[in-house]
């Protein structure tokens, strides 16, 4: 069974119904701080968290939005918290129809509706009345239209007996009694009892639980076994020490009547070892930790400084490189790793339950790379389970699986959540922006052989006049190098740093410099052997006559005002008899003659792949102009 959607009705800070789709997957809610995504899972948990824990449970005190609690508590009804969509999977589909029939089902997905009382209701669940008779009566070997059309009036148990008495003297009395428990009305079902059946036998022993985990359930590192046996630890603390302890399979009694304890400390030491065999597949950080465990016994005085009293305490170490630490003071990263592997292998061995994982902030204490690791294995459960996760990080949102994040915004009017392409603020669309730009940055850096550019203008046109002289079969850019745009001359430097990190070759080919800030860098950057003077490459190299040029320049100047009259209609068509001959760069010279200190070079470049141009589009001299720049860039990289 899986969860399709939730309606958050009215719950904390969210005052007005709001949907949200579930993936089979992972479903992600991002949002800024205090925006309700902790709320949304929490509503979530509540339908059927996977242990009797009250604070698991709806109540109006603390989960009904304040704003509106007065109205509601004067109203005397009891408000509706949540609707929650489960699909109906063809294993389960297939055992229900095993008993009532086949095709009996006609409903394919079914809502529950859960209250404040923290009871349900179930919505959608059709039956197909007449083929669940049918089906019974042949099975039986007492089918007759007769019989079968007064058991499709059957409402009640009470209907029932009145029918069994009819047939008390009859060879199908005692065949009759076997429809008796399809008729006990447990849900106080005002639908069709058969429904009631389905829902009560079939459907909730099937609804997932929901484990919910945040950074609040990681382990202690000294537990007090006797204060863990009278539940006296801090209540998130105790949740995962419990966990732990179950996991082993050790009772907290036995140990506090032993005297020697390695016989605990073995099945500790074995459950571990299960433990970090799934941990250091993901935490790639460091995989020479060991965890050790001690179990001690102290005497101490009691609180009025009279008798001594023994305390049992379980010491929970990390051992690195001979140095061994205590749980606690490990990161708080690996330490949340490590307890929420206890939490989810206790639920593992739960064989009998589907589970959906509800995870708050995952990876908040991690390192980027860290979070990149934690991401791969929440993947992998994914094929098990369904995974919902609350985030602000951007690392923790895959720019190809951007279908699987909602955005949760607070407003004046309470929690709001949409979808990502819906979501306008910026603050909330943050993550999403900063995942993206990431995963852009690191396609640009895959290819070995990166050749960095000014902007994304020079990136079109120099691939655009590539394809065409490619397709004449003349020299091109080579396609294994990579054309880098680095968002302006003064950032190249930036540029080179970063790529050169990375291990990859890098050449240049740049504009001339119009300031002495930028040389200075780039002089700095050669000097410091950061780059080779030899990969740097400016148009003005490529043109006769030229001191310093633009990539524009390497078109003939009637070229370039072809493309840039195509691109400007709201500019009157410029001839090149019109411009200032004194001046060389056909950039300076058109933004002297329009009057502005610099126009749009994107859309020029834009129109150069708008109008798809062939090699007729261009005199001869542009093309041996930009083949000459090919031929010495692929040089570079040979």
């Amino acid at each position: 069974m899986k969860l399709k959607n939730v309606e958050i009705l009215k719950f904390k800070s969210f005052e007005s119904p709001q949907k949200i789709e579930i993936e089979k997957d992972i479903t992600i809610l991002v949002g800024m701080n205090e925006s309700g995504k902790t709320s949304a899972l929490e509503a979530i948990a509540k339908t059927n968290y996977f242990q009797n824990d009250d604070a698991f449970k709806y109540n109006t005190t603390h989960d009904y939005p304040r704003k509106q609690k007065k109205k509601m508590d004067k109203s005397g009804n009891i408000p509706e918290a949540i609707i929650c969509t489960y699909v109906v999977d063809q294993e389960l589909k297939s055992t229900i129809e095993e008993e009532l029939g086949k095709d009996t089902l006609n409903f394919e997905e079914f809502r529950i509706i859960t209250k404040y009382d923290n009871t349900d209701s179930y919505l959608g669940v059709a039956i197909n009345k007449l083929k669940f008779i049918e089906h019974q009566t042949n099975k039986l070997g007492i089918s007759s239209k007769n019989l079968n059309d007064k058991l499709l009036t059957i409402e009640s148990k009470e209907d029932l007996e009145e029918l069994k008495k009819e047939y008390s003297e009859d060879k199908h009395s005692d065949e009759l009694k076997s429809f008796d428990k399809y008729f006990v009305n447990i849900l106080n079902w005002e639908q069709d009892l058969i429904s009631e059946y389905v829902s009560r036998e079939y459907l909730k022993p099937n609804k997932p639980k929901f484990l919910y985990y945040d950074e609040y359930f990681s382990l202690p590192s000294r537990i007090s076994i006797e204060k863990l046996q009278n539940n006296n630890l801090e209540e998130s603390e105790m949740k995962t020490a419990k966990a732990l302890f179950e996991l082993a399979d050790i009772s907290t009694s036995e140990i506090l009547r032993s005297n020697n304890f390695e016989d605990f400390i073995a099945e500790l030491e074995a459950t571990e070892a299960i433990i970090s065999e799934e941990l250091f597949k993901y935490w790639a950080t460091n995989k020479n930790l060991q965890i050790t465990f001690r179990i001690d016994k102290k005497e101490k005085n009691d609180s009025y400084g009279g008798s001594r009293i023994v305390e049992h305490i379980l010491d929970i170490r990390v051992k690195s490189k001979g140095v061994s630490l205590s749980l606690k003071n490990r990161s708080k990263g690996f330490n949340w790793f490590f307890s929420f592997l206890v939490w989810f292998k206790r639920i593992q061995e739960d064989q009998n339950s589907n589970y959906i994982l509800l995870l708050d902030e995952p990876g908040l204490n991690l390192h980027a790379s860290a979070q990149d690791d934690l991401l791969r294995f929440l993947e992998d459960l994914s094929a098990d389970y369904q995974i919902i996760y609350s985030t602000h990080s951007p690392f923790m949102i895959a720019s190809n699986s951007l279908n699987r994040v909602r955005t949760v915004l607070e407003t004046d009017k309470g929690s709001i959540i949409s979808e990502s392409i819906q979501e306008k603020d910026p603050n909330t669309l943050f993550p999403l922006q900063a995942s993206l730009g990431y995963d852009i940055a690191q396609n640009l850096f895959v290819n070995k052989k990166n050749l960095l550019v000014e902007g994304v203008s020079d990136l079109i046109i120099l691939t655009a006049i590539s394809g065409i002289l490619e397709s004449e079969k003349r020299e091109y850019l080579r396609e294994d190098i990579t054309i880098v745009p680095t968002g302006g001359l003064e950032k190249v430097g930036t540029f080179v740093s970063l790529l050169r990190g990375s291990n990859l070759e890098i050449a240049c080919l740049l504009d001339s410099y119009t300031d002495a800030k930028g040389k200075a860098k780039m002089d700095k950057m050669i000097s410091e052997k950061i780059i080779h003077k030899n990969k740097i490459r400016f148009f003005d190299e490529f043109i006769k006559d030229f001191s310093k040029a633009d990539l524009e320049d390497l078109f003939v100047k009637g070229d370039y005002l072809k493309l840039f009259n195509s691109a400007f209609k709201d500019i009157t068509d410029i001839k090149e008899t019109e411009l200032n001959t004194d001046i060389n760069q056909i950039i300076i010279q058109i933004n002297k003659h329009i009057g502005k200190d610099r126009f749009n070079h994107y859309r020029p470049a834009n129109e150069l792949v708008k109008l798809g141009v062939s090699k007729e589009y261009f005199s001869p001299q542009t093309l041996d102009n930009f083949e000459n720049v090919f031929k010495e860039m692929n040089s570079l990289f040979e």
